[in-house]
């Protein structure tokens, strides 16, 4: 028995002509009629009586027909499903993401799947880029935005959609710093608190290659947080300092240091390798291609 012997089944029964129940369904009377028959066969009993020119459905056939009506409506709504989750329109898309990307990309992305894909089901999930990886290899979410310089590389990682975002130091207007005459160097930074995210261990050698063991993020950040629009609430209603990817921060001021600081986020998109993707992280892709970017 097939879908397709179903549906010329409920062809028949709703024209009650093989003649017509043929055309419906593009075959020659002959091979339609063999489809019936061998129905028939496999089910054991009539399911059409032949009265003159007209075939009409059995008490069996009933039956059947009532069955294969539901048989046939899964079938297509199954096939349906499947299209739409390949073309990323509907499904489920689970995403880890870091500090920085989050920043920038987590609003919108939900503002976009809420108002041009609400049939595609989103969780997004926020930690550390150890946590989001472990919880990318145990199946719990389906690719991360991370910075990939914190991510320790492996074989079962694939890293797409790579960009690059400027680092920098901010401060909110009408800061002391702002007022500053001469050069700005990092030692003046120190005498207040500067906010970061946890940084990258290449993040921490630039800056003490750039400006000494004090500048190494253990030494000069006072408030850390994994939040950055936390750690920019805090910078525009006080004296701390930001040290974020500019972009996180539009609306304060940067701070021009000497030397300049001149370091650089790398933002990924990292899935398995072994893994297939989900459809809808085309739609990450995007954002992260129109957003992240100075």
């Amino acid at each position: 028995m097939t879908l397709v012997q179903l549906r010329h089944l409920l062809a028949l029964a709703e024209t009650g002509s093989f003649t017509r129940a043929a055309e419906a369904v593009f075959l020659t009377q002959p091979a339609f009629s063999r489809s019936i028959r061998t129905l028939e066969d496999e089910l054991g009993q009539p399911l059409f009586d032949r009265v003159g020119k007209r075939s009409e459905v059995t008490p069996f056939g009933r039956e059947i027909v009532a069955r294969a009506k539901y048989l046939v409506f899964d079938a297509d709504e199954l096939a349906a499903s499947g299209r739409n989750m390949s073309e990323g329109r509907t499904g489920t898309v689970r995403i880890g993401m870091g500090s920085g990307p989050g920043a920038i990309l987590m609003t919108p992305l939900l503002m976009e799947m809420t108002t041009r894909h609400p049939t595609i089901h989103i969780d997004v999930a926020r930690g550390d880029t150890s946590s989001l990886v472990h919880a990318l290899r145990e199946r719990k979410l389906d690719a991360l935005v991370v910075d990939v310089r914190s991510l320790s590389p492996g074989p079962d990682l694939r890293i797409t959609t790579l960009v690059e975002m400027r680092g920098a130091v901010m401060c909110r207007a009408g800061h002391p710093l702002t007022r500053w005459k001469g050069a700005l160097r990092f030692a003046v930074l120190r005498q207040y608190p500067i906010a970061s995210t946890p940084l990258s261990d290449e993040a921490a050698r630039a800056m003490v290659e750039r400006y000494g063991n004090a500048a190494h993020p253990q030494e000069c950040v006072t408030v850390r947080c994994e939040e950055i629009p936390s750690l920019v609430e805090v910078a525009r209603h006080s004296d701390a300092l930001l040290l974020a990817i500019r972009a996180a921060a539009p609306d304060l001021v940067e701070l021009p240091l000497k030397p300049p600081l001149s370091t650089m986020a790398r933002f990924g998109l990292v899935t398995l390798s072994r893994r297939s993707e989900a459809p809808a992280l085309s739609i990450v892709r995007e954002l992260m291609e129109k957003l992240m970017h100075d």
